[in-house]
C-alpha cells in the first residue's frame, strides 16, 4: 500500500502525518512500512506507529494517532494511554489533532524511542 493509498479520504491526517515524517527523517535514517492498518518507522525495530482512528472508530477522535515503544514509562499528561505490553516496553498512544502538536517534546519521545531500536 502507499501512503496516497493510505492516507485517500484522511487529509487532514496526512497533513499532520507529513510533519511527523518529517520530525522522524530529521532525526536520522529510518525505513517506513505502510500496510493497510499503521505505517510504522523502524530501524532495526520497529520505534513509532501511525494511524488514523476514523478507520476503525466513529466520532471525535483525532486525525491521527502516534504510538511510540519505550523502555520507560513517561508520566506525561499528554498520552492517551500507555500499556505495558511485555516485561519494560512502555507503548505509549498521543493523538495528534494538530501539525503543532508535533513538539520538542514529542521530538525528544521520537529520537529516544529511535535510540532505543
Amino acid at each position: 500500500m502507499t501512503l496516497d493509498e493510505f492516507f485517500d479520504g484522511y487529509e487532514p491526517s496526512r497533513a499532520i502525518f507529513n510533519a511527523l515524517r518529517e520530525s522522524v527523517e530529521a532525526i536520522g535514517p529510518a525505513e517506513m512500512g505502510v500496510s493497510k492498518s499503521q505505517i510504522a518507522f523502524r530501524r532495526r525495530v520497529a520505534f513509532a506507529w501511525a494511524w488514523v482512528p476514523d478507520r476503525y472508530l466513529r466520532g471525535g477522535h483525532a486525525p491521527l494517532v502516534l504510538s511510540v515503544s519505550l523502555r520507560r514509562h513517561d508520566a506525561s499528561p499528554r498520552w492517551k494511554e500507555v500499556v505495558e505490553p511485555s516485561p519494560g516496553r512502555f507503548m505509549h498512544h498521543l493523538e495528534l489533532r494538530d501539525v503543532g502538536e508535533i513538539d520538542g517534546e514529542v521530538c525528544q519521545w521520537l529520537a529516544e524511542a529511535y535510540a532505543e531500536a
